[in-house]
């Protein structure tokens, strides 16, 4: 059966890795030149489920935390299970508190604990949350492998086509696309997230670092040779113009907090992309006019997507081109599946 997928997003490409595997024939389109240039290839790459139990549903934590496993089966190599550490500035204890209230999965370190696991910081915070079974990958790193794993696969890509464009001959097509959907699915909105790269060579880092503030609580995520990812806001707006001036000096602020070396660290890059969500802040697979449609991810791309695509290939699988409509709320049985990747 010929599967077309629209969109080469972490969506688009995780779906096109569970169906090739499968043995369907794939081909992926995006109007972009390449793959991963949305929301995509500005995220954190943070396989944190239960860090991400603080602010979001069970459902989170069940579907994504074997997505660890699924990248590094996918791309060996690739992921860091380094976990991630929670810290908050003394005058913000209560904020740790609240966020150790609302999950689980850590342990508390005190300020030897600390400097053990991050020498960086060491006699900065007097107490920390490690999450041990945690990790993280580097986003683009991890599209440009996945694409290339697919390409040898057999999966043909057509990419910078025009928008509208859909070559014909398919038995079934998954759109991915994301943001484009912003619109035209109900209750899809665009969350706009801020980030950026600062390089320096005073701090090493060898895992996420979450930093609590009742504003704007603030994620550092180490890329190798002394480039970490800054990010990253929330905002409730679809707009993907440039990172304002506000956002900018709040992320800047916030990393020289973390520590005062970030304040003379390099400013590599920054950049916005719009994260498509529905009112509850969960992916949904849904059938609409005879095509299934996988969007919603929110901040949750690279942790949902392995679950989701899973779902997506086990459908397609088992009915062929029988309609799928299956929502997070409503499919709480294929959650306890998809644990099973």
């Amino acid at each position: 059966m010929p599967v077309l997928i629209k969109g080469a997003g972490v969506a688009g490409l995780t779906v096109a890795h569970e169906l090739a595997v499968a043995g369907f024939e794939v081909e992926v389109t995006d109007t972009a030149s390449g793959v991963g240039t949305g929301a995509s290839g500005f995220a954190g790459g943070m396989l944190a489920p239960w860090c991400e139990r603080e602010s979001a549903p069970d459902l989170v934590l069940t579907l994504g935390c074997r997505a660890a496993d699924w990248w590094e089966a996918a791309l060996p190599g690739c992921v860091s299970r380094n976990g991630t550490m929670v810290v908050a500035p003394a005058r913000d204890g209560a904020e740790l508190r609240r966020f150790a209230s609302r999950t689980s999965g850590f342990e508390w370190l005190d300020e030897d604990g600390i400097a053990a696991l991050e020498p960086a910081l060491a006699g900065r915070f007097r107490q920390a949350l490690f999450f041990r079974g945690e990790a993280h990958l580097n986003p683009r790193a991890a599209l440009t492998g996945l694409h290339r794993k697919l390409v040898g696969m057999g999966v043909s890509f057509c990419l910078g086509t025009k928008p509208g464009e859909e070559p014909a001959g398919f038995d079934q097509i998954v759109d991915c696309t994301g943001r484009n959907r912003i619109g035209q699915a109900k209750d899809l909105r665009g969350v706009r997230g801020e980030m950026l790269y600062l390089q320096t060579p005073d701090i090493s880092l060898s895992r996420p670092v979450r930093m609590l503030h009742p504003r704007i609580p603030l994620y550092i995520v180490p890329r190798g040779n002394g480039l970490v990812m800054v990010g990253a806001t929330m905002i409730e707006s679809d707009d993907e113009g440039p990172i304002t001036a506000r956002s900018l000096m709040e992320l800047l602020n916030a990393a020289y907090t973390l520590h005062p070396a970030f304040g003379e660290a390099q400013l590599i890059e920054t950049g916005t992309g719009v994260r498509p969500a529905f009112p509850d802040n969960l992916p949904t697979v849904f059938e609409s006019n005879g095509r299934i449609f996988v969007n919603g991810f929110y901040r949750h791309g690279f942790l949902l997507a392995p679950a989701m695509a899973q779902q997506v290939a086990e459908r397609i699988q088992a009915s062929g081109t029988e309609a799928v409509s299956r929502t997070m709320q409503g499919t709480k049985m294929t959650a306890r599946e998809g644990a099973s990747l």
